[in-house]
Protein backbone atom coordinates (compact mmCIF):
# COMPACT_ATOMS: atom_id res chain seq x y z
CA UNK A 1 0.00 0.00 0.00
CA UNK A 2 1.55 3.34 -0.87
CA UNK A 3 -0.95 5.68 1.30
CA UNK A 4 0.13 7.25 4.23
CA UNK A 5 -0.22 4.88 7.78
CA UNK A 6 -3.02 5.53 9.05
CA UNK A 7 -3.47 6.34 13.09
CA UNK A 8 -4.90 3.98 15.49
CA UNK A 9 -9.08 4.35 15.13
CA UNK A 10 -8.82 5.56 11.42
CA UNK A 11 -10.78 3.94 8.37
CA UNK A 12 -7.31 2.11 7.49
CA UNK A 13 -8.72 -0.16 4.03
CA UNK A 14 -11.93 -1.33 2.19
CA UNK A 15 -12.55 -4.24 0.00
CA UNK A 16 -15.61 -5.36 -1.97
CA UNK A 17 -16.15 -8.83 -1.84
CA UNK A 18 -18.10 -10.09 -5.11
CA UNK A 19 -18.98 -13.35 -6.70
CA UNK A 20 -18.83 -11.64 -10.20
CA UNK A 21 -15.36 -9.94 -10.09
CA UNK A 22 -14.81 -8.84 -13.62
CA UNK A 23 -18.43 -7.02 -13.80
CA UNK A 24 -17.13 -4.96 -10.04
CA UNK A 25 -13.48 -4.71 -11.81
CA UNK A 26 -15.18 -3.07 -15.25
CA UNK A 27 -18.00 -1.05 -13.38
CA UNK A 28 -15.15 0.60 -10.77
CA UNK A 29 -13.16 1.27 -14.09
CA UNK A 30 -15.66 2.89 -15.76
CA UNK A 31 -17.21 4.84 -12.91
CA UNK A 32 -14.30 6.15 -10.69
CA UNK A 33 -11.06 5.58 -13.12
CA UNK A 34 -9.52 2.89 -10.85
CA UNK A 35 -6.54 0.54 -12.54
CA UNK A 36 -5.53 -2.35 -11.00
CA UNK A 37 -2.60 -4.37 -9.85
CA UNK A 38 -2.42 -7.98 -8.79
CA UNK A 39 -1.34 -9.68 -5.86
CA UNK A 40 -1.84 -13.43 -4.85
CA UNK A 41 -4.94 -13.94 -2.58
CA UNK A 42 -4.37 -16.38 0.42
CA UNK A 43 -7.63 -17.30 1.09
CA UNK A 44 -8.86 -17.88 -2.61
CA UNK A 45 -5.69 -18.95 -4.37
CA UNK A 46 -6.49 -16.46 -6.98
CA UNK A 47 -5.70 -13.06 -6.96
CA UNK A 48 -6.74 -9.61 -5.30
CA UNK A 49 -6.90 -6.41 -6.93
CA UNK A 50 -5.53 -3.61 -5.69
CA UNK A 51 -7.77 -0.55 -6.66
CA UNK A 52 -5.06 2.69 -7.88
CA UNK A 53 -6.31 5.74 -8.55
CA UNK A 54 -3.80 8.73 -9.40
CA UNK A 55 -1.78 5.65 -7.98
CA UNK A 56 -2.46 5.85 -5.13
CA UNK A 57 -4.02 2.41 -3.66
CA UNK A 58 -7.79 3.37 -2.69
CA UNK A 59 -9.36 -0.68 -1.96
CA UNK A 60 -8.97 -3.80 -3.21
CA UNK A 61 -11.42 -6.23 -4.76
CA UNK A 62 -11.50 -9.97 -4.38
CA UNK A 63 -13.61 -13.00 -5.64
CA UNK A 64 -15.52 -14.34 -2.76
CA UNK A 65 -17.10 -17.33 -3.96
CA UNK A 66 -14.04 -19.43 -3.03
CA UNK A 67 -14.38 -18.83 0.65
CA UNK A 68 -15.29 -21.33 2.81
CA UNK A 69 -18.47 -20.33 4.74
CA UNK A 70 -19.38 -17.06 2.48
CA UNK A 71 -22.40 -19.13 0.59
CA UNK A 72 -25.09 -17.13 1.91
CA UNK A 73 -23.31 -13.65 2.16
CA UNK A 74 -24.08 -11.31 -0.20
CA UNK A 75 -21.53 -8.87 -1.96
CA UNK A 76 -20.64 -6.63 0.26
CA UNK A 77 -17.84 -3.64 0.67
CA UNK A 78 -15.60 -4.75 4.24
CA UNK A 79 -13.82 -2.03 6.23
CA UNK A 80 -10.93 -2.11 8.11
CA UNK A 81 -9.94 0.03 11.01
CA UNK A 82 -6.31 0.67 11.92
CA UNK A 83 -5.23 -0.29 15.51
CA UNK A 84 -1.81 -0.22 17.35
CA UNK A 85 -2.16 -3.49 18.40
CA UNK A 86 -4.73 -6.25 16.84
CA UNK A 87 -4.05 -8.90 19.54
CA UNK A 88 -5.00 -6.01 22.31
CA UNK A 89 -7.51 -4.61 19.87
CA UNK A 90 -9.14 -8.50 19.83
CA UNK A 91 -8.77 -8.78 24.00
CA UNK A 92 -10.67 -5.34 23.89
CA UNK A 93 -13.42 -6.68 21.45
CA UNK A 94 -14.12 -9.75 23.85
CA UNK A 95 -14.36 -7.62 26.78
CA UNK A 96 -16.38 -5.11 25.04
CA UNK A 97 -19.02 -7.59 23.84
CA UNK A 98 -17.68 -7.97 20.69
CA UNK A 99 -17.10 -11.40 18.53
CA UNK A 100 -13.79 -12.83 16.76
CA UNK A 101 -14.99 -14.14 13.50
CA UNK A 102 -11.16 -14.70 12.75
CA UNK A 103 -8.37 -14.73 15.13
CA UNK A 104 -5.20 -12.75 14.27
CA UNK A 105 -3.28 -13.95 11.16
CA UNK A 106 -0.52 -12.05 9.56
CA UNK A 107 -0.42 -11.13 5.48
CA UNK A 108 3.50 -10.63 4.72
CA UNK A 109 4.09 -6.89 3.81
CA UNK A 110 0.30 -5.71 4.23
CA UNK A 111 -0.16 -5.98 8.46
CA UNK A 112 -1.47 -8.21 10.76
CA UNK A 113 -5.45 -8.41 10.68
CA UNK A 114 -8.64 -9.76 12.50
CA UNK A 115 -11.73 -10.23 11.68
CA UNK A 116 -14.84 -9.24 14.20
CA UNK A 117 -17.87 -8.25 14.97
CA UNK A 118 -18.80 -5.52 16.96
CA UNK A 119 -21.53 -5.76 19.97
CA UNK A 120 -24.49 -4.92 17.37
CA UNK A 121 -23.12 -7.62 14.80
CA UNK A 122 -21.55 -5.40 12.28
CA UNK A 123 -18.53 -6.93 10.71
CA UNK A 124 -15.26 -5.24 10.44
CA UNK A 125 -11.65 -6.04 10.12
CA UNK A 126 -8.99 -4.52 12.63
CA UNK A 127 -5.61 -3.65 11.34
CA UNK A 128 -2.26 -3.45 12.28
CA UNK A 129 0.02 -2.16 8.76
CA UNK A 130 3.34 -3.80 8.27
CA UNK A 131 6.28 -1.90 9.58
Amino acid sequence: MTNPTPTHGTIMWTELMTRDLPKALEYYSAVCGWEYDLMPDPDTGGQYHIAKKDGQSVAGLMDMSAIENLSEVPPHWFTYIAVDDVDAAVEATKAAGGEIRRPPFDIPGIGRIAMIADPTGAALGLMTPAS
